[in-house]
């Protein structure tokens, strides 16, 4: 690529789901779109639990979303598990237990095949490329070159180079451990509340043969405790080799409150876009790419305004991501409480409202 001739219509940085996505859109709408990522391989190496709802229950969670079929794409050989069924399961171990339709990925799969996705539409990707830094609507790579779009797309997660250089705001993160086990750990999703997980929780969600096991905190919750500590110690109650080891982070303080700068836009966690009270942030990245895809392709063509990407997000999500930060902040005050409280409030009384919370509802039927 020659030096500062090569121009593209979009540049996005960071190939995941809000990238491709992204990027799928923009390339459907007859722009040339360009995808740098620093992995040689997008997908690996994995960073979270791999669980997404599935396209009906999406509809139901987030019934302002149109066309989810077509958005929400999951071959066959991306999908490990099918569960139907969710567990909350407070420090007693006893579980309130509801019927939910997911989809247990193999996540790796998954984002290489949403890149072969974008790629057929046309759109184009340079990987093993790290981004040094955005200089207006230039992209200056690290071994120099520099590549030249109208508009540039920060998709490149919690520490996104174009957020890190363009905005200012600050997000809640909460730091993420998880294994990879082989064994037999039943059908249902399991979410674990308490002590074991301060602030956040942690998850067991079955694969075939075997599991995606860990937890998240919030460290000022976490009474010096280390993630590191907690983890282990959760893990540790399960049997099963462990055939993978990660961490990551995700942005809790739900969306940022401008997604626009110019000619710069940010999608997917890098925007925030993950839900608050239950953690979801695949599914609802790809919502967040789709819009923005639409709307770049629209400014370009009729210069219209790309702060229609934001009005468009709110009209599809935000409701969905008020309903959640008001579910995380109360459940991080209620997270504080000793685990003998927190076993007497999780009980058959409260299991409908409980599951308000997880699902994005209006926490209180009253509101």
């Amino acid at each position: 690529m020659t030096e500062d001739l090569e121009a593209w219509d979009v540049i996005v940085i960071g190939g995941g789901p809000a990238g491709s996505t992204t990027a799928r859109y923009v390339a459907e709408g007859g722009k040339r779109v360009l995808v740098i990522d620093g992995r040689d391989s997008i997908g690996s190496p994995l960073q979270c639990g791999e669980l997404v709802p599935t396209n009906d229950e999406m509809r139901r969670l987030c019934p302002n979303v149109p066309d989810i079929d077509d958005l929400l794409q999951t071959p066959e050989e991306a999908i490990s598990r099918r569960t139907s069924e969710m567990h909350i399961v407070p420090p007693s171990g006893k579980p309130l237990k509801y019927p939910f339709d997911g989809l247990m990925l193999n996540r790796v799969i998954h984002d290489e095949w949403l890149v072969k996705l974008a790629s057929t539409k046309g759109a184009e990707f340079m990987t093993g490329s790290r981004v040094e830094a955005i200089e207006e609507n230039t992209v200056i790579l690290r071994d120099g070159r520099r590549l030249k779009a109208e508009v540039i797309v920060g998709a490149g997660g919690h520490n996104d180079p174009l957020r890190r250089s363009h905005w200012e705001e600050s997000s809640l993160k909460i730091p993420i451990k998880f294994v990879l086990m082989d064994g037999d750990f039943g059908d249902a999703v399991e979410l674990h509340f308490g002590s074991m997980a301060p602030g956040g929780y942690a998850w067991v969600f079955p694969k075939e043969g075997g599991a995606n096991i860990g937890l998240g905190i919030q460290r000022e919750l976490s009474k010096g405790s280390s993630l590191n500590s907690l983890a282990d110690q959760f893990i540790s109650k399960y049997q099963g080799e462990i055939t993978f080891r990660g961490a990551g982070s995700l942005p809790m303080s739900g969306t940022i409150q401008s997604f626009v700068k110019g000619s710069h836009l940010l999608v997917g966690d890098s925007a925030g876009m993950v839900l608050p009270s239950n953690g979801a942030g695949i599914t609802i990245a790809m919502i967040g790419g789709r819009i923005a895809g639409q709307k770049i392709v629209s400014h370009l063509e009729n210069g219209t305004s790309l702060h229609e990407y934001e009005i468009e997000w709110k009209r599809q999500m935000g409701s969905v991501m008020r309903n959640s930060k008001l579910s995380f902040m109360i459940g991080s005050w209620i997270m504080r409480l000793p685990d003998w409280i927190l076993n007497m409030a999780f009980n058959p009384l409260t299991k409908p409202f409980v599951w308000r919370f997880v699902t994005c509802r209006k926490p209180f039927f009253i509101f």
